[in-house]
Parts: C-alpha cells; sequence; structure tokens
C-alpha cells in the first residue's frame, strides 16, 4: 500500500519541482524563491538576490564606516560572505536580517584592522570643532558644501560611539528596524536591545544638546562657520561631495516606522535630523555586483 502511494506522490513531486525551477524570476521574485534557485546553481537568481539588497547594505554600511571606500569593502565582503553561505540558511528569519547579521559580524571583526573601527572620544570631536575657526563661506555652490560639512559633521559624531553601539543605532534608531529585528540582527534579547539603544541616545543626543547649533540655538557651532575649516583639514572636497551622490531619497521617507515607540520621547527632533539624511545609490552598482560574482570564493563554491 505505502508503495502504491509513494509512486503516485513521487511523479507529481517532480513535476512541480520541474514547474518550479521554469518561473521566471526578475528581481521582484519572493526572497525564498530567489534563494533556493540560487543555492540549485542559478546564477541569474543570485544576481538578482544580492542586487536586491544590496543598496541596503551599502547605506548602512555607510553610517557605520562613514567613508564611502571602506562602505564599498564592507558590503563586497559581507555579499560574497552571504553568498557563500546561502546554503547555510534556513528561512527562519527574512533574509534581510540574515544578511545583516552577517554585516554585523563583518564589521565587528574588523577589529584593529580599520580607522573607524576605533572609538573617537567625546571630548576630543568636541575639542576638534572648537579648534576650527569660524569664518564666512562664499562660494557659488555654498548650499551644497556647507550641507556636506553638517553631513559629514553628523557622520563623525557616530565614529564617537562604540561599533557596538553604532551598530544598535544605525539599525533601531536611524534605520527603525523593530527591537525584534534588531536583538535578533545583534543576537541579544529584547529588553537588552532596548536597552543598548536608550543608553546610545543619550550619549549621542546629549553631546549634540551641548554642542550643535541644529539642535540647540544657543551653542555657537554653525555648519556654514565650520565649512571653511573642515575643507582646509581635508574633511570636505567641494569638487567631491561624497554624502550628495546618486541620492535615492532622504532615509526617514523609506523606512518603516515602528509601531513600539520605546524610549524615544523627547528624541524625535534628534532623530529627525539624522534620518533627514540621503540614502544613496552605490556607485557603479551593476559593475560591483558582477565583481562580487567574479571573487573566487564565489566562483568555486557555486562552480560559475
Amino acid at each position: 500500500m505505502i508503495g502504491i502511494i509513494l509512486t503516485g506522490i513521487v511523479p507529481v513531486f517532480i513535476f512541480l519541482k520541474l514547474e518550479y525551477m521554469k518561473t521566471e524570476i526578475t528581481i521582484n521574485t519572493d526572497d525564498s524563491i530567489l534563494c533556493s534557485l540560487s543555492v540549485s546553481g542559478n546564477k541569474l537568481a543570485l544576481e538578482y538576490l544580492l542586487t536586491k539588497h544590496q543598496t541596503w547594505i551599502y547605506n548602512i554600511a555607510l553610517n557605520l564606516t562613514t567613508n564611502a571606500d571602506d562602505a564599498n569593502d564592507l558590503t563586497q565582503e559581507t555579499l560574497i560572505k552571504a553568498a557563500i553561505n546561502l546554503h547555510k540558511f534556513e528561512q527562519r528569519s527574512e533574509f534581510r536580517t540574515w544578511v545583516y547579521r552577517i554585516l554585523k559580524n563583518q564589521f565587528l571583526n574588523s577589529k584593529r584592522k580599520k580607522e573607524y573601527y576605533h572609538t573617537i572620544p567625546w571630548v576630543e570631536y568636541a575639542q576638534g570643532l572648537d579648534s576650527i575657526e569660524d569664518e564666512e563661506f562664499e562660494e557659488d555652490n555654498k548650499k551644497e558644501v556647507i550641507e556636506e560639512a553638517k553631513l559629514t559633521c553628523m557622520k563623525g559624531m557616530l565614529l564617537c560611539l562604540t561599533p557596538e553601539q553604532r551598530l544598535v543605532y544605525v539599525l533601531g534608531e536611524l534605520f527603525e528596524l523593530p527591537h525584534t529585528i534588531g536583538s535578533e540582527v545583534m543576537e541579544i534579547s529584547k529588553a537588552n536591545f532596548r536597552k543598548r539603544l536608550s543608553r546610545t541616545r543619550e550619549q549621542l543626543y546629549g553631546f549634540m544638546n551641548n554642542k550643535c547649533g541644529l539642535i540647540n540655538t544657543s551653542n555657537p557651532c554653525r555648519c556654514a562657520r565650520k565649512t571653511v575649516g573642515f575643507i582646509k583639514k581635508g574633511y570636505v572636497n567641494p569638487e567631491n561631495l561624497q554624502f550628495q551622490k546618486d541620492i535615492i531619497s532622504k532615509i526617514d521617507n523609506l523606512v518603516s516606522k515602528k509601531v513600539e515607540l520605546f524610549d524615544n520621547l523627547g528624541h524625535s527632533k534628534y532623530q529627525k535630523l539624522y534620518q533627514s539624511q540621503y540614502f544613496q545609490e552605490q556607485k557603479d552598482k551593476p559593475q560591483f555586483i558582477k565583481n562580487v560574482l567574479s571573487s573566487k570564493a564565489i566562483q568555486d563554491v557555486f562552480e560559475l
């Protein structure tokens, strides 16, 4: 009897599998299908899967490293790691959540290797700002360059957070991942994630309230007055504005507003300022993915 039943089931199973493998895929195909096809050796599915999440990974990396070149490196490392370990992804969570966890590990494993990993003391950052003399900036592209100075300064403040704090802040506050997902990415409890985010806010926003003129009008520090000094020190290049390239939108227009508002009372103006930063397209995006796919690690695993 069992043999008869199995005989009827197997052809159906094979038929469904063949139909599934013939499914037309696009960049909008569900991640679960792209993952399954990729593991089966479908190169196009793998390319679509990585491309689909590339920009989000890049923008997270950009706010962790505050440098486009480092963000490119971290994005590439993350996507390669995700691809070669794709067979281990059990689809118990969203694919992007799983990739964020890989990004987190790649970022934290950069200890002592990258400048962005080392934390700048708040006092040292404040002294650096104070040491820059106030000067009037008068150029044709004045508005854009001053905006670049503002973005550079704000991203610089993130370097005063420890790498772990930066991860929690960028994920939980800037991109508004719910604490359920943020805790999964950080591999800590939900309560611990909320506590770390609250403490990180206190440090960052406390500094801004005492120093930044955008938050507290009684503070003397103004982006327009510091722009010339930022240019002289090489922090801003008027001919190459790296934080205003290939803009897709502002971050606050793209994030899904979380339902829970834990510990956020009184912090909305700070959050709004950070979320007014730009969500950027990665330079040479198609070529970047082709370079990732041509890496030896992926070539060996998928025999491309």
